[in-house]
């Protein structure tokens, strides 16, 4: 195990630095509210890509912060997200899978906060989840991609899908 690795799994994703009492993590609800509200006002198209960028930043700083490093395996770099992204962490997405395909990533995803609650058939996408999962794959990789859906839990798919081609 890298010593990367050891540091993420060394982490801890529950301390309460951000509000003693409450916690640092806050409902899907109120981010849904959140995402409705920049929807609202700057219509869908503008608001997907303000999530995207800020899901990107927030997957990087997450990233970076763990120390997280090309130096790792796909597999290191999946469990190490898993835990950050996930049940022990910050609660954004279940990561199931990365798998490389030539130069293209595809990330499997599941429990998104973006497709949590929505209605079967919807035309949602990954907006902040997406540009999380964007933002710490470019650092886990050392390269840079550009991202894009290609597959829907609300649309039949078994799984959310993100594909990465580089740029």
């Amino acid at each position: 195990m890298s010593a990367s690795l050891e540091k993420v799994q060394g982490y801890k994703m529950t301390d309460s630095d951000l509000r003693p009492t409450l916690g640092d993590f806050s409902s899907i609800v109120c981010f849904k509210a959140v995402v409705v509200g920049i929807q609202d006002t700057l219509g869908s198209q503008a608001a997907g890509v303000c999530l995207k960028a800020a899901g990107r930043k927030r997957g990087k700083d997450l990233a970076e912060s763990l120390g997280l490093t090309s130096a790792l395996s796909l597999e290191e770099s999946r469990d190490a997200l898993r835990k950050a992204l996930g049940g022990e962490g910050t609660r954004l997405c279940w990561i199931d899978s990365i798998e490389q395909d030539g130069e293209n990533f595809i990330v499997r995803v599941s429990e998104t906060i973006c497709s949590a609650g929505e209605e079967q058939g919807s035309d949602t996408q990954l907006s902040f989840t997406l540009g999380a999962v964007h933002g710490a794959l470019e650092v886990v990789t050392g390269a840079k991609f550009r991202g894009k859906q290609v597959g829907s839990v609300l649309r039949g798919d078994t799984h959310d899908v993100i594909k990465f081609v580089p740029r």
